[in-house]
């Protein structure tokens, strides 16, 4: 092996992990288009579903989204009256973002999105338990990237 071959795609990980990524998203877009919204926002009303109100700074943890890439997406389900956004009563510098009654409503019609999802990729149950547990272990501070 050649000191090139490790820059072939397919000696990369990062690609089919990106690739995949891309594919699976794609996958999501008719559904969440019927819900409207993006997969991004998507993933932000899960972990509201799962647990509001939270913090910017929470939320931003949990999905490994920073200020940046969150704020927009904040903006504009707060316009469409899905989030509210308010100041920390204890610390005003802190964010609050809680659900609103139209948002929590929207986890109705999410909540068939990811059985749709599984029968659109072809992977056991076993290899997506593996897989999972892979990628988080990739995620995770101590045990992927450094």
């Amino acid at each position: 092996m050649n000191g090139y071959d490790a820059l072939k795609l397919e000696n990369q990980l990062c690609f089919p992990l990106y690739a995949a990524a891309k594919e699976v998203v794609k996958k999501y877009k008719p559904y969440l288009d019927a819900i409207e919204l993006t997969y991004t926002q998507y993933l932000v009303m899960m972990a509201l579903w799962e647990n509001s109100p939270l913090s910017v700074k929470a939320l931003g943890e949990r999905l490994y989204l920073d200020s940046g890439t969150l704020t927009p997406l904040l903006k504009k389900l707060e316009k469409t009256n899905r989030i509210t956004r308010t100041r920390s009563e204890n610390d005003e510098r802190n964010v609050i973002v809680s659900l609103t009654k139209r948002g929590a409503r929207l986890r109705e019609q999410a909540v068939g999105i990811p059985e749709k999802i599984r029968g659109c990729i072809n992977l056991s149950a076993e290899d997506a338990r593996m897989l999972y547990a892979l990628l988080h272990k990739i995620l995770k501070a101590d045990g992927g990237i450094r």
